[in-house]
Parts: structure tokens; C-alpha cells; sequence
């Protein structure tokens, strides 16, 4: 699976509770320790908009640090890059950051290849 792929699964793995509602993604570890919200639902920032996917785009939120490939993104005119929430990037965007991190931890991985 490539990376853009390994996103959606991430997007729909374990996302239903045992009440029926759907939960939020757990954010995203890449193998240098950057984390990063990903996130895409009825409710949220993405496209399409809906609970199922697959998505091409998603809304992203919190990065530990400042990453310049999300700055097109972010909501509004914040410049608090690590506090704020970034609208409808592209599923590829995404791909990048992750990539650019060293792709996801070795737990995570392991995590999506599982189910």
C-alpha cells in the first residue's frame, strides 16, 4: 500500500465505538516523533464529506511542529502553525508531510498492515 492509501485505512480503522458513534482518528506518528491530527467525517473538513471515503482531502490539525507544506492550509491568518487547524488538504499534501517525517512509525505501520 502506498502512503496515500495507508491515510485512508488510518481514516477508517477502529472508528466506530461500541455505541455505534464514530470516534476521532488517533493522530498520526511519523518514524522522527512529528505528530499530526488527521481527521475526516461528515463533521469534518474533508472531501468527500462524508463517514466512509475513500477521502482526497482531509482536515489536519496540531502538528508538533511547524511544517511548510501545510502553511497554504491553514484556517484562517494564524501563524500559531502548531495550535491550528488546516481545511481540505489533499490526501497527496498529507502523503508528503508524512514523507517527509521519515513515513509513518514502525507502530503505526505495523498497526495498518494488521487490519
Amino acid at each position: 500500500m502506498n502512503t496515500s492509501e495507508l491515510i485512508n485505512k488510518h481514516l477508517t480503522t477502529n472508528r466506530i465505538s461500541r455505541w455505534g458513534e464514530l470516534l476521532p482518528c488517533p493522530p498520526i506518528t511519523c518514524a522522527d516523533g512529528f505528530t499530526f491530527s488527521v481527521q475526516a467525517s461528515s463533521t469534518t473538513y474533508c472531501s468527500p464529506r462524508n463517514d466512509v471515503g475513500p477521502w482526497t482531502a482531509a482536515e489536519v490539525g496540531y502538528p508538533s511542529l511547524p511544517e511548510p507544506l501545510l502553511f497554504d492550509y491553514v484556517e484562517g491568518f494564524s501563524s500559531n502553525w502548531t495550535e491550528s487547524v488546516y481545511p481540505y488538504v489533499p490526501i497527496n499534501i498529507i502523503a508528503a508531510v508524512i514523507e517527509c517525517h521519515g513515513g509513518f512509525n514502525s507502530e503505526t505501520l505495523q498497526t495498518l498492515n494488521s487490519t
